[in-house]
């Protein structure tokens, strides 16, 4: 008879006889740089000859879809009915990854041959997002194999544009809603709070950056000349920014500070979700908002960073007063927020603080949108359920994220509930050299995935 238990055995079996890292290596060695204009051959064969095939395999029908915005990036399109009245479940994940960086890698590793040592399996995309959505489709593997049935609908959407902001994404929802109705998003991206701690997250930081701006004259004009007769640029963007945020970061743009993102449930949630004491750099204590604990800086409320600011010629200075001074700058906000009144709300703050010759540039690149499900939805609470069953762990619940991911889509186009359940964890050298996935944690989220598919459909099969 087929049971819960006999999937998960079965699963760790396709670990241990090196079954996953086979799977994983021959997806790492597709070249899938989407911000290289040579590598686009290489978007659509891994979608063709790694993806397709598999979910083929697996009863499931696809078929690669256009991308409304750019065709270089296209999508893949994967479904498996088995009832009209089951429940349907939509998964995602991307095939694209940052570029390669291949000279920076470590002596004996090369970004697009996996190599394991120890815990760790290194390549590009292992982490983000390669291995993670290996990690899904073995799971359902897994639960075909013992049950031979899914018990549920499932939709699969591959993208391969995600590192690049997720051109079309959003239109294509748009645009053919009858053919992504689901009921829930379950993906999975970026990393896990711990890595030896199930997370969850139902959304993410909205994002927006920006150029700050002054420019008084053309040229530099010699300092010992015009020192004390000319505005320096610099001097007054510094005291720009000084008002924009405190000296221990805490945001003073009255609209910036959110008055509706941290709820009691939203509180409650992040009362388990300690941040830092691993790989990375010591947190900061005495930095961000003092009235919050760290989690909730990172998880509950925006952060202002500067995050370049030039002026002069800072590689070659000479003695002269710059015409102009640079800082480009980026919010992080969440739910709460108003979206269309953050860069308003800078210039009416920054002109009422006698700074109107400082210009705000917007991006030119739209950045993605807050977005959040509530902890207590009752599919945060069945998710979490079958985690806490698999993992004997009580999983963290992330309202949203503390980056960005392009979930609005997802969430208000679809308007799906949202779960994503990460397998990766902050170490992992993600869009860095020596990028790498940790066996242990991939262990884990086999044995979590595979529970949870087996739980989704337990009501039709068992």
């Amino acid at each position: 008879m087929a049971s819960r238990q006999s999937a998960l055995a079965g699963i760790q079996a396709y670990l241990e006889s090196g079954d996953f890292l086979d799977e994983l290596s021959r997806m790492v060695a597709f070249e899938t740089e989407s911000q290289e204009p040579g590598k686009r051959a290489e978007l659509r064969r891994y979608l063709d000859e790694v993806i397709a095939p598999v979910l083929e395999r697996l009863g499931f029908a696809c078929r690669l879809l256009a991308n409304p915005a750019d065709a270089g990036f296209p999508f893949l399109f994967a479904e498996r009915i088995e009832a009209a009245a089951f429940e349907t479940v939509l998964l995602y994940g991307h095939g694209d990854v940052i570029r390669a960086q291949t000279e920076q890698w470590r002596e004996g590793l090369h970004p697009f041959r996996l190599a394991v040592e120890g815990d760790k399996a290194y390549g590009r995309g292992t982490a983000d997002n390669k291995g993670q959505h290996c990690i899904n489709i073995a799971a359902l593997r897994a639960v075909l194999a013992e049950r031979g049935a899914l018990g549920f609908n499932c939709k699969i959407i591959i993208e391969m544009g995600e590192e690049i902001g997720s051109p079309g994404i959003d239109r294509l929802f748009a645009e053919n809603k009858a053919l992504f109705r689901a009921d829930v998003l379950i993906a999975s991206d970026g990393p896990r709070l711990h890595p030896e701690l199930p997370t969850l997250v139902m959304g993410s930081r909205g994002s927006i950056n920006f150029d700050l701006r002054v420019e008084l004259r053309d040229g530099a004009h010699h300092s010992g000349n015009w020192g004390g007769l000319l505005k320096d640029p610099a001097i007054i963007l510094a005291h720009a920014i000084a008002s924009i945020i405190d000296r221990r970061g805490q945001i003073q743009i009255p609209e910036w500070r959110p008055t509706s993102s941290l709820t009691p449930s939203v509180r409650e949630a992040l009362q388990g979700c300690p941040v830092g004491g691993f790989e990375g750099p010591q947190i900061d204590l005495d930095w961000g908002e003092e009235s919050l604990t760290p989690a909730e800086r990172v998880f509950g409320w925006n952060a202002f960073a500067v995050l370049a600011q030039t002026s002069g010629v800072p590689s070659a200075p000479v003695n002269a007063i710059s015409g102009w001074a640079n800082a480009h700058c980026q919010l992080r906000y969440v739910v709460g927020t108003d979206s269309g009144d953050i860069l308003p709300a800078l210039r009416r703050y920054l002109d009422t603080h006698g700074f109107s010759e400082v210009a705000i540039l917007p991006a030119k690149r739209s950045f993605f949108t807050a977005t959040r499900l509530d902890p207590s939805h009752p599919w945060v609470k069945r998710v979490a359920a079958s985690v806490a069953e698999t993992t004997g762990k009580k999983p963290a619940l992330l309202p949203n994220a503390g980056g960005s991911i392009p979930n609005e889509s997802f969430a208000g186009t679809l308007g799906l509930p949202t779960v994503w359940i990460p397998h990766s964890y902050p170490g992992c050298s993600q869009h860095a050299p020596d990028e790498h996935l940790l066996l242990s944690s991939a262990r884990e989220a086999l044995a979590m995935m595979t529970g949870l598919f087996w739980d989704l459909g337990a009501k039709h099969t068992d």
